[in-house]
């Protein structure tokens, strides 16, 4: 910069700078999530609209008030709350009550975002935050929610003189099939196309596996993710399957798995920093997911897999933390 006497003043390293912004990438997130999105709304209609509305506006207005109340500079245009409402949004049933839906944003937004002192802050991702907190608070409704009416875009409802058709998600019926007689009633590889495609059964990130994984390589090649945590994630989850016996490529499609592994954990501010930390963590995520869906209750462990390694993440980061340069151990 230069001073009043013509000469330049040189500041503090480092020097160099890059272009990227906390907003450009936020809205690389939103760009590689939209046609998912889009195509949950046209494939299911005014409720999948309406959950997305719901949860990215209140997410909004929780971002607002909380810096407002805490006397903080306004954050609304760094995109994260933005992010955060969209997510959770995709992580929920399309019937999801809109107070439902509302109550995960406020604590998405209020408690696992502001109160730990807003983006940058936190230690677990919020969207995953407020989506367990809806879940384990109204466990019944959201597990009501899917059978209550969006099955209607089905084409064979009418033909059937149906007004709706109820059920359980594929994931679910494999997890009961295998409880019950340790295999499954069904042909797995059928359910490949719909779940790649057109999946009108559980939340609403689940549409298009296809079209998330797109999004995911887009942000991969855009160098907004790194490729440790969704390989180490998904590449975890096939393995474990096939130690269970379970066809990988279903269980990697089905759930939730696509959306966690491109786009929740790989939240920058809960998972680790370092290369070989990143891909600790992938594995974590997947190990803990397939654990889950195989032996616990939960077919659809992917939001408390990854909440789990969020925690860990620090210890992951102190583990796999690089040593300094020209450092050598002193023996005692």
């Amino acid at each position: 910069m230069a001073g009043l006497t013509g000469r330049r003043v040189v500041g503090p390293s480092p020097h160099i700078k890059e272009g990227t912004t906390c907003t450009s990438i936020m809205l690389w997130v939103v760009a590689a999530l939209a046609p998912s999105a889009l195509w949950a709304v046209v494939t299911m209609g005014w409720v999948a609209a309406q959950l997305l509305i719901v949860c990215i506006v209140v997410s909004l207005a929780t971002e607002y008030g909380a810096n407002l109340l805490a006397r903080r500079p306004q954050t609304l245009t760094d995109g994260s709350a933005l992010v955060t409402g969209l997510l959770l949004a995709m992580s929920l049933p399309p019937r999801t009550p809109w107070w439902v839906a509302a109550a995960a944003a406020i604590i998405a937004i209020g408690l696992a975002k502001q109160l730990f002192g807003g983006l940058g802050h936190n230690l677990f991702n919020p969207a995953l935050v407020g989506r367990a907190f809806v879940a384990v608070s109204w466990a019944g409704v959201l597990a009501a929610a899917p059978n209550r009416g969006w099955f209607q875009t089905l084409p064979d409802v009418t033909a059937e003189g149906l007004d709706t058709i109820s059920g359980a998600t594929r994931l679910a019926v494999a997890a009961a099939d295998r409880a019950a007689s340790g295999a499954y009633g069904f042909d797995l590889a059928a359910e490949y196309q719909p779940l790649l495609w057109k999946n009108l059964e559980g939340s609403l990130g689940e549409i298009s596996a296809a079209l998330l994984i797109a999004g995911g390589l887009l942000l991969i090649v855009k160098g907004i993710i790194d490729w440790r945590i969704p390989a180490g994630y998904i590449g975890t989850m096939a393995i474990v399957s096939l130690l269970f016996g379970a066809d990988p490529v279903f269980h990697v499609l089905a759930g939730g798995v696509m959306l966690g592994a491109f786009y929740m954990a790989t939240d920058y501010v809960s998972s680790p920093m370092s290369k070989s930390g990143r891909l600790a963590y992938g594995i974590g995520c997947g190990l803990f997911n397939a654990v889950g869906r195989f032996v616990g209750a939960m077919p659809e462990s992917t939001t408390f897999a990854i909440l789990f390694m969020n925690g860990l993440a620090p210890l992951i980061d102190r583990m796999s933390r690089p040593r300094t340069f020209g450092w050598v151990k002193r023996d005692a």
